[in-house]
């Protein structure tokens, strides 16, 4: 059960990033939107897909807009994975990729002190 979850999240996961990236046409949503992953709860009823946007200043305008698009994608994602029910989508922020980079510039400016 546990490794179904895993493979149904991934292809959500996978095939909303594609939606995103090709099929929505919303000016607040930018090229710089990465789909983290997903959740779906083991109901199949509720999905959560984490995105990560760069840019903080245009984070909230990208996270209406894809909220605003979760019915249409959640169709496209209806089409394209083969599911008994389709969960209802919401968009959460994750900001993981941003705190990796912060992280990695303060590494780096540590390791300009030492040498």
């Amino acid at each position: 059960m546990k490794t179904r979850m895993i493979r149904i999240n991934d292809e959500i996961a996978r095939v909303a990033a594609e939606i995103i990236r090709s099929e929505l046409s919303d000016p607040r949503i930018g090229a710089v939107v990465s789909v983290v992953g997903s959740e779906t709860t083991s109901d199949l009823k509720y999905c959560k897909i984490r995105v990560s946007v760069l840019g903080e200043e245009k984070k909230d305008e990208t996270m209406e807009g894809l909220n605003r698009a979760a019915g249409f994608i959640r169709r496209r994602v209806a089409e394209t994975v083969n599911l008994r029910q389709t969960p209802e989508i919401s968009f959460v922020y994750d900001d993981s990729i941003e705190h990796g980079m912060r992280m990695r510039k303060l590494i780096d400016e540590v390791n300009k002190g030492d040498a």
